[in-house]
């Protein structure tokens, strides 16, 4: 039963008890096993590779390796496969820029005649996209490169069509890196803009769904009509060939099938799907070698495509198994050259055959210095360097030896093939009809984006401001976040309603999970759109708020006050911040950039305390359900000159205390002596305290500070701010004391304290 080109059908790679496995074994076979594993994947690593298919061969005959391990191990033999094929191909595009310094006249004019048309064809599609503008190259899927008419926003902000990832089609944005995971809701916003922008495209991806719902449902006769008749209207329809051509398949009419899907490589060379398609109708059909070699192609045109890389360790891992190791299979398998000979494999696609890429596996210091990246990532998971040693001592096949003079590659481009994010348009080799290996330059789109039929920049007329714009705040988006339900808001609106409930303000589906991860990205295809057709719209916005950050970044005017406790100058203060207006007051401070607010006990009359502490924002832990522990420092003091409000929170104008100092030597000489004797007096009442309480007190608020030289700084010494903290005194007399700008008016009134609590213990 056929399925859909949207639901790729990929069997996951056999774990212990799969098809790859032969039960369980003794204690001493699951060790020689793990060796065997390690040693394959060394060889594999070192550019050993017949020697590893057959080290790997040897560990599953022994049985089932340990939970996860063929995955693993097979995984690093994967990517080793796909570096030496990119390389392969490399090697075999210098020969031919070699052979053809010397070839005739007649093939250098052939040559030059074919550089001329794809410069022709690159300045058509240079022309095509500065006459409509660049939003075919804005307006497409980051993933297949085609119309999103079902558009999704992933966490990083990337956008995809919903295919790519229900469908799996990778694990990490090809953008950025990061994880795709599940598929979140379509884009309201984006969708809207689509169907508005672009009717015809959007009409043309309804039908491929419908083509896709017949495909999953087995009616294959019905989609192949229904995609032959779409064909008829119009045949540069690529995606409808994908399809009948999985039609044709499960048809069991494989010539046509891969007739297809040939008319689609030779408009689009570079798309991976399109080879991991033939790979599978080609392994269904019995030719292995072909499909492992056009799974390695696809590879090598993008080793982030899932699906083949799945496959691919799947089909070694049933190759190596027990039951299919035989010298006739590896025979046909590691050396056949029937891939050539296939007359429905079109102009050569592949390059070299798999017999070749086999045969330059024998130890080669050369192509090894292409590996580091790979020996790092996977050298963690093997034994000590000294087991690499050992496969010096593998014999070596003489049939190797046939391609030690083929040209090496120079450590420049070497290194440049080990570039994990390939792009299918940054893809920088691909296979002519004739077999050659071609460069790309940079930039080359045209042809890709007009086998996709990307669509030109939408009617002026259609370009509405009120399509971008927040409906919390009813104003243009401002790094606009699109949350997994699909929905679009400003994100400085979406945290402030976050900080109230977790739920999407419009459909009310929980964001708890969205809110634990906090991973509020940007919607760059929004972003981008703004900026390309709504410029003065978003300067303007761009200005407002610019005003409101200055606003709230100012230091003495509106400054946000937290009414708590009391703060005192160069002390710890830890905070649990649960409220949401206190949640909105704590991230305005961090994103103007000042992390700073003030700190006042409350006050019945007047809301908070004439007097407060500037407290600094050393650093933030946010909490799954949005709250969050702060940990601040005490800067100045300050007296309030104004109070007010601002979204929920109070604000203040204030002005800062400093001490006053003292100018005259002989009030400075009785002011030294007087701030010793406090000194000494208060570390000789910390001393007499219980071992418990002076525990807490320096677990809470760390060491009493030492004594400083200068005394007579803004605040004054710091251990009196200090023993403030730790002593048990009412908050309104440790008020009176954060307000006093004479250093010896504060001593007194410690050693007052002192004197209380020393008296009291002494009872």
């Amino acid at each position: 039963m056929a399925t859909s080109p949207g639901a790729v059908d990929v069997e996951v790679a056999p774990e212990p008890g799969g098809s790859c496995s032969s039960g369980g074994g003794s204690e001493e076979d699951r060790s020689e096993q793990e060796r065997l594993l390690r040693r394959g994947e060394l060889l594999a690593l070192g550019n050993h590779l017949k020697e590893a298919l057959e080290t790997y061969s040897a560990a599953l005959r022994l049985g089932p390796p340990p939970a996860g391990g063929s995955r693993r191990r097979l995984g690093t033999l994967v990517d080793c496969l796909v570096l030496h094929y990119r390389l392969r191909q490399r090697g075999r595009h210098k020969a031919c820029e070699a052979a053809a310094g010397s070839a005739p006249e007649e093939e250098e004019e052939e040559e030059e005649g074919h550089q001329e048309e794809e410069e022709r064809g690159r300045e058509r599609g240079q022309q095509r996209e500065d006459g409509a503008g660049a939003t075919a190259g804005l307006f497409r899927c980051c993933g297949c490169r085609g119309f999103p008419a079902e558009p999704v926003v992933v966490s990083c902000g990337h956008s995809y069509c919903r295919r790519c990832l229900r469908e799996e089609l990778r694990a990490h944005c090809r953008c950025c890196g990061d994880p795709l995971g599940r598929a979140p809701s379509v884009a309201v916003v984006l969708g809207h803009l689509a169907e508005k922008w672009f009717p015809a495209e959007c009409q043309r991806a309804r039908g491929w769904r419908r083509l896709g719902e017949l495909l999953g449902q087995g009616q294959l006769r019905e989609a192949y009509e229904a995609a032959s008749q779409a064909l008829l209207e119009d045949s540069s329809d690529l995606m409808l060939h994908i399809y009948r051509a999985e039609a044709y398949a499960g048809l069991g009419d494989l010539k046509s099938a891969l007739d297809d899907l040939n008319t689609v490589t030779t408009e689009m060379p570079n798309w991976p799907e399109v080879y991991f398609r033939k790979a599978k109708i080609l392994r269904n059909a019995g030719s292995i070698d072909d499909a492992l070699q056009l799974f390695l192609h696809c590879l090598a045109l993008d080793e982030a495509f899932l699906p083949a890389k799945i496959e691919l360790e799947k089909m070694l891992c049933d190759l190596l198994s027990p039951e299919n190791v035989s010298e006739r299979v590896k025979e046909s398998t590691l050396n056949s050259t029937h891939f050539r000979s296939k007359p429905f494999i079109r102009n050569s696609e592949m390059g070299e055959s798999f017999d070749q890429l086999h045969l330059n596996l024998e130890p080669d210091l050369k192509v090894q210095q292409v590996m580091p990246e790979l020996i790092g990532r996977n050298l963690h998971r093997t034994q000590s360097a000294h087991s690499l040693n050992l496969t010096e001592k593998i014999a070596k096949d003489q049939c190797l030896k046939r391609v030690s003079s083929e040209p090496l590659l120079s450590s420049q481009e070497k290194s440049a093939l080990l570039k994990r994010k390939l792009s299918v348009s940054e893809q920088d080799v691909t296979v002519s009809e004739d077999g050659r290996n071609k460069h790309k330059k940079q930039g080359e789109t045209s042809k890709r984006d007009a086998a996709f039929s990307l669509p030109c920049g939408p009617a002026e007329d259609l370009i509405d401001a009120s399509d971008f714009e927040c409906s919390l705040c009813m104003r243009l988006f401002f790094h606009p976040v699109t949350t997994p339900c699909g929905h679009t808001f400003c994100k400085t609106c979406l945290e402030r309603c976050l900080d109230h409930t977790p739920q999407c303000p419009l459909c009310k589906e929980s964001l708890k999970e969205y809110l634990s991860n906090r991973k509020y990205r940007s919607t760059q295809l929004l972003e981008q759109l703004i900026l390309k057709y709504l410029p003065a719209e978003l300067s303007e916005r761009k200005r407002i708020n610019d005003e409101e950050m200055a606003e709230c970044s100012s230091l003495t005017e509106n400054v946000p006050i937290f009414v708590c406790t009391m703060a005192y100058p160069t002390v710890p203060c830890p905070l649990h911040v649960f409220e949401p207006r206190y949640r909105l007051m704590i991230r305005r401070s961090i994103e103007t950039g000042t992390k700073q607010f003030g700190m006042c006990i409350s006050d019945p009359q007047n809301g908070f305390a004439d007097y407060g502490c500037m407290l600094y924002i050393r650093h933030l832990d946010y909490l799954p359900d949005g709250r969050s522990v702060v940990d601040t420092v005490g800067l100045k003091r300050f007296k309030v000159l104004q109070r007010k409000m601002k979204d929920g929170y109070c604000t203040a104008d204030i002005e800062y205390l400093e001490d006053i100092k003292v100018e005259n030597y002989g009030e400075m000489k009785k002011l030294q002596e007087l701030h010793d004797f406090v000194y000494n007096q208060a570390c000789a009442w910390f001393q007499s305290l219980r071992n418990k309480f002076r525990s807490q007190i320096l677990q809470h608020f760390g060491p009493m500070p030492e004594r400083e030289e200068n005394i007579q700084m803004a605040n004054g010494p710091a251990w009196c701010w200090w023993l403030l903290a730790v002593l048990p005194v009412d908050p309104r007399y440790q008020l009176s004391v954060l307000s006093m700008r004479s250093l010896k008016e504060r001593l007194i009134k410690i050693q007052n304290i002192l004197t209380y609590f020393s008296r009291d213990q002494s009872k």
